[in-house]
């Protein structure tokens, strides 16, 4: 079994078979979905846009970059937006969704460990958001494949969700005033999980199934420094969807680092 890649023919397959249905579920025909993001372009972007500035002009890698509900709106303010992912059903909802905002991105359909090697020395910025970190039984290839086709001083941003709520803590209750939160995990806990494949809310099928490895903060953190980036920012969020829920819990977390 590939130690860097654990998951890769399995969450493949699962990727694969219900995806693009999946996002018609979830966000629409790409015609439908395009125009909302057409009409708010920011607003998919959420905090982003604060680690990444003026994007005009900006070559930006959008790695693992799913549906193109990041990459299109970027593309909208004036990016030059290359997207990498596995998952033909991905790929085809992306681009059906940038044609119907008129805008062009790229999409390389590979392993992001896989990338082609040709011409990809070149990017201002690089991300990755939500659900990405836990598919590699090692970070350290995938934060140096980063610095790999990153410009020099080129940013690296990685947003997604806090090991303190994904390892550790239990929240039930539906309001603020009986709202529970139970240490029930173990934070450095290292066994792979078996989870559903994330879109399978959104798809009526039976769920497909993944192969995940959490990971602790510091892990992340030191895997992106031993790949040669230099850590400038780690911004831990709240649940930014409520005020009331998971109060005084991170949720989620934001990695800027860039190539020096």
């Amino acid at each position: 079994m590939n130690q860097e890649r654990f998951t890769s023919t399995e969450n493949k397959n699962a990727w694969n078979e219900q995806s693009y249905q999946a996002w018609i579920t979830r966000f629409g025909p790409p015609e439908e979905a395009a125009a909302k993001i057409v009409d708010q372009p920011k607003k998919p972007l959420l905090t982003l846009l604060d680690h990444f500035g003026d994007v005009k002009t900006k070559k930006i890698m959008n790695l693992m970059g799913s549906n193109g509900t990041k990459a299109v709106p970027l593309a909208l303010l004036g990016a030059d937006v290359t997207v990498a992912d596995f998952s033909e059903g991905n790929q085809r909802y992306a681009l059906e969704l940038a044609q119907a905002a008129d805008v062009t991105i790229t999409y390389l359909l590979c392993d992001v460990l896989d990338l082609p090697d040709k011409d990809l020395d070149c990017f201002d910025i690089v991300f990755a958001e939500m659900g990405i970190l836990h598919y590699f039984n090692d970070l350290v290839p995938f934060f140096k494949m980063i610095h790999s086709i990153l410009t020099k001083r080129g940013k690296c941003i990685i947003r997604d969700f806090h090991p303190v709520s994904t390892k550790l803590i239990t929240s039930k209750g539906s309001t603020a005033k009986v709202r529970k939160h139970k240490v029930t995990g173990d934070y450095f806990e290292t066994a792979l999980i078996e989870q559903d494949v994330s879109f399978s809310k959104y798809d009526s099928k039976e769920a497909s199934s993944v192969m995940l490895r959490q990971w602790t903060l510091g892990e992340i953190v030191t895997a992106a420094a031993s790949a040669g980036l230099v850590i400038s920012r780690l911004q831990e969020e709240p649940n930014l969807s409520s005020d009331v829920y998971d109060k005084g819990i991170p949720k989620t977390f934001v990695l800027e680092a860039h190539k020096p």
